[in-house]
C-alpha cells in the first residue's frame, strides 16, 4: 500500500490545502493528514476542531484519513509506517525551507518528502492571511470550504 502523510496546523484549512490533499489521493493509496498540535502556540481552532473540519471537508476522498501528532514528523512516519510526506509549495520562499526540512527528514529516518506545486488560483492564501482578513470584516468566500468559512466567522466574531 502506497501512503503519504500531509502535514500541516490547518488553522484553519484553506482551498490551497485542499487541492494539495485531493491531488495525493489520486496518486496514492492512503493519505494521512496530519494536524500539527504545537504546545508553543494558541491556534484559533482547537486540534479537535481542526480534525473535525478536516473530517467533513475530505470526506469526498475515502482514502483520506485525519490524525494529528505531536514531535517529530519522522517519529510520526515511523509509527504509522509512512515512507514519504508530501508538501505543497506556494513560492521559492516555501522550497528553501521545505527543502532543508526534507533533507533533515531524509537524514533521520530515510523519509523522502515529495512536493507539489500549488494551483495558482491558490497561491496566494495562507491560513493567517484568511484570519486576518476575516478578523477585519473582509470576504474570503471560495478561497476556504463554507463550513470553515462559517466556523471562521463566528470565532472572530467572539474575539
Amino acid at each position: 500500500m502506497r501512503r503519504v502523510v500531509c502535514p500541516g496546523s490547518f488553522d484553519p484549512v484553506t482551498n490551497g490545502h485542499l487541492d494539495i490533499i485531493s491531488r495525493a489521493s489520486r496518486l496514492f493509496d492512503e493519505v494521512v493528514v496530519a494536524v500539527l498540535i504545537n504546545k508553543t502556540k494558541q491556534g484559533l481552532f482547537t486540534i479537535e476542531e481542526r480534525i473535525s473540519m478536516l473530517e467533513e471537508v475530505t470526506r469526498e476522498y475515502g482514502n483520506v484519513k485525519i490524525d494529528s501528532w505531536h514531535g517529530l514528523l519522522v517519529d510520526f512516519c515511523r509509527q504509522n509506517d509512512i515512507p514519504m510526506i508530501v508538501k505543497g509549495l506556494r513560492a521559492v520562499s516555501d522550497y528553501e525551507y521545505e527543502l532543508q526540512m526534507a533533507q533533515m527528514n531524509h537524514r533521520m529516518a530515510g523519509v523522502e518528502t515529495m512536493f507539489m506545486s500549488t494551483n495558482p488560483l491558490y497561491s496566494y492564501l495562507s491560513s493567517s492571511l484568511m484570519k486576518e482578513i476575516v478578523k477585519y470584516g473582509g470576504d474570503v468566500s471560495g478561497l476556504i470550504p463554507e463550513l470553515v468559512h462559517e466556523g471562521l466567522v463566528k470565532r472572530l466574531q467572539q474575539h
